[in-house]
């Protein structure tokens, strides 16, 4: 039997009754979407790094700095790995919170001149600090999600981490809100900087400890294969991304009140409860689970023998004997089942079975690892740096209205993050759709047509632009989280991802630094400030190229691995789409 949390203050009884497991496996899910949508807190800088910039007189390289601060930040990531394997989970993300608490706080209390002063490398390591209480609240967002859904692992991932992309349009509207101020206005700038910092800080803090109760009962709940539910969180998440996109576009969004967009998006946040309570209901009203995919109990006969016509026994008698047990009992042997499967060696388990498994030390020995290395660092890395410099790049074209810019990159960041795993679920019969490696390489074309587009002088192309890079980048760090897997294998999957996500800080420093030093050498005001499109105009012919060579490098990549994805995922040499949804 399974032990129950219901004894405990941390318990999910205050919102639904104990045997709605079902409805609380959905609710877990849900938890995970908002710890997300409040995690990407680095995302917003850009919005007021100008004003960052011009409060703490930094120059370019320095602002630059604190950018690869927050990045470098997630080199420490493997620490809440550690913690989260020692420590209850829901402790974990109250750790991650305080952090973040701390490492924005102190800022927010400088420029609020709560303190004194604040040399340039505290604030370097309060960046750093901060950077590092993301990768906490991460972990316990993929660990609440892989334990809940083992069964549908790739889609619940996908669809979690999606929502990371809305963070800065989250934090933006908030911001229009709570702290609205006039740019004509000589305390705008410090308005603008102090209520980023604040909800930073606080937010999470919040978030985290509302959402610590459910995260405590996460290791109680039954696993269910589940398919129904998930139609419905991608409908819900389809119309997020469409309102987020609709409500970022400057025109609609100096047309709608503020308040608005924020009630839009809080009711666009709120709408996945709608998954847990429908089966709360279906649960007590009709007895049977609403959400279970239907009719499909796996063969485990042809593995070991009479493990299916036992698995059709305990169907049947659990449906015989109604009631809530008749989710639980099936769903039980199911989990028996899958464990069965993935440590057999026949043929009837499930394609990740025959991906060879490759430790760290095989891995950095490899071409194909390389040549993924520099195909990751010369796209989502690289797209990543422009978002950072998004602020200044804003102010030398003399756009001022950068939170617009911020919110439509993370809105079409969040689609494309999205985009992957609904593709991945609606095919996920078929094989169809091409390798990863060749994704990544029809998505980084674009991208790379972006950064050219940028040579434009006009406010549309930045638009574009931005939108474009946004869009694939999120695309790409989407997808690479399956590249590795299939590449390398599972097994050290989160040691082996941790080491090609670790070109991010390293291309921060290195893109970031060369923009920032080209920027100097063009400075053409007297305070220190670059003016017009000339400013980024070899940075952005520059990244243009890096992109195309990615892209190239990403071909290369897809023509040396096309056997081995054949070999593994089917004679066609398309991967099956099943596997690869986050």
């Amino acid at each position: 039997m399974h032990s129950t949390c219901f004894i405990n203050p941390f318990s999910s009884n205050l919102i639904f009754p104990q045997k709605s497991k079902m409805a609380l496996q959905w609710l877990i899910l849900v938890v995970a979407i908002w710890l997300q949508s409040i995690n990407g807190t680095n995302s917003n800088f850009p919005a007021y790094s100008s004003e960052f910039k011009r409060l703490l007189s930094l120059s370019q390289l320095q602002l630059n700095n604190l950018a690869f601060a927050s990045d470098a930040g997630k080199l420490l990531g493997f620490i809440s790995g550690v913690a989260a394997s020692h420590l209850p989970l829901w402790l974990v993300l109250l750790i991650g919170s305080l952090l973040g608490l701390v490492g924005y706080g102190v800022q927010y209390l400088f420029l609020s001149d709560h303190i004194p002063s604040l040399s340039y490398g505290v604030v370097f390591l309060l960046t750093v600090l901060s950077g590092n209480s993301i990768c906490w609240i991460n972990t316990v967002c993929y660990m609440i999600t892989i334990s809940t859904f083992p069964f549908d692992r790739h889609v619940a991932v996908g669809l979690t981490t999606s929502y990371i992309g809305l963070s800065a349009e989250i934090y933006t509207d908030l911001v229009s809100v709570f702290f609205p101020s006039s740019p004509s206005s000589s305390s705008s700038p410090i308005k603008t900087a102090k209520a980023y910092l604040l909800l930073n800080s606080v937010s999470p803090l919040i978030v985290c400890v509302f959402c610590a109760p459910i995260v405590w009962c996460a290791n109680n709940v039954v696993s269910r294969r589940l398919g129904g539910g998930f139609v419905v969180m991608f409908v819900i998440t389809i119309g997020t991304g469409v309102f987020a996109v609709i409500s970022s576009f400057g025109k609609i969004a100096r047309g709608l009140p503020p308040f608005v967009v924020v009630i839009g998006m809080g009711v666009c946040l709120l709408a996945p409860l709608a998954v847990p309570w429908v089966e709360n209901v279906m649960e007590r009203f009709q007895k049977k689970c609403w959400l279970r995919r239907q009719g499909r109990i796996y063969d485990v006969g042809q593995v070991e023998g009479g493990g299916g016509e036992k698995a059709e026994e305990g169907r049947k008698e659990a449906e015989e004997s109604g009631g809530g047990g008749s989710c639980e009992v099936v769903e039980e042997v199911r989990a028996e089942e899958v464990v069965q499967v993935e440590e057999s060696d026949g043929g009837g388990g499930s394609c990740e079975a025959g991906v060879e498994e490759v430790g760290v030390k095989e891995m950095v020995k490899r071409v194909e690892f390389w040549l993924y290395f520099l195909v990751y660092l010369c796209g989502a890395t690289l797209g990543l740096v422009y978002l950072n410099n998004l602020g200044q790049i804003a102010e030398s074209r003399g756009f001022r209205r950068t939170s617009t810019l911020v919110s439509l990159s993370s809105s079409f960041g969040f689609f494309g993050r999205r985009m992957p795993s609904l593709l991945a679920y609606i095919f996920s019969r078929s094989k169809c759709m091409a390798s990863t490696p060749a994704s990544i390489a029809i998505i980084m074309a674009p991208m790379s047509a972006s950064f050219f587009l940028l040579l434009n002088k006009t406010t549309l192309s930045l638009y574009i632009s931005t939108a474009v890079i946004g869009l694939c980048t999120g695309a790409i760090t989407s997808i690479a989280v399956s590249t590795t897997t299939e590449l390398f294998g599972a097994k050290n999957f989160s040691v082996n991802h941790n080491i090609v996500i670790a070109n991010i800080p390293i291309g921060s420093f290195v893109f970031g630094n060369a923009a920032a030093l080209l920027y100097r050498s063009k400075i053409n005001t007297e305070d220190g400030r670059c003016m017009g499109t000339e400013c980024y105009q070899t940075t952005f012919v520059i990244w243009g190229f890096l992109c195309l060579f990615g892209s190239f490098l990403s071909i290369i990549l897809y023509v040396r691995t096309k056997k081995m994805y054949a070999q593994k995922f089917g004679s066609t040499g398309h991967v099956d789409i099943s596997i690869r949804s986050v």
